[in-house]
């Protein structure tokens, strides 16, 4: 089960970080990822990161504003996400792969095995 938290109502130019807690799995073997999805439009990838925590992949237009990291320790998985823009807006969700991902197939949703259950991003001008 992954449960996703830490989604709000913020301004532009600000920051937020969502995590998502894992249980139930070996944390550290799965490929994580955050999707987000706004109503009317297909779940786009924004970021995802291999088991170790060693590869990192990100959406072009969060590059340098977004961090995906994880603490597999705490088998978690976070998404800082600073500088947040309007268009930011939607809800975000975690996902799980059992298998490593590349820079390619990590953007691919439909690879992901687990989901988290979403958690809201409003972003205001």
């Amino acid at each position: 089960q992954l449960q996703a938290s830490g989604g709000g109502l913020v301004q532009a130019g600000e920051s937020l970080r969502l995590s998502c807690a894992a249980s139930g799995r070996i944390f550290s073997s799965y490929f994580m990822g955050w999707f987000r999805q706004t109503p009317g439009k297909e779940r786009e990838f924004v970021a995802a990161i291999s088991g170790t925590g060693g590869s990192t992949y990100y959406k072009d237009s969060v590059k340098g504003r977004f961090t995906i990291s994880r603490d597999n320790a705490k088998s978690t998985v976070y998404l800082q996400m600073n500088s947040l823009k309007p268009e930011d807006t939607a809800v975000y969700y975690c996902a799980a792969d059992r298998s490593q991902g590349t820079s390619i197939s990590s953007r691919w949703s439909t690879r992901y095995d687990y989901w988290g259950q979403g958690t809201q991003v409003t972003v205001s001008s």
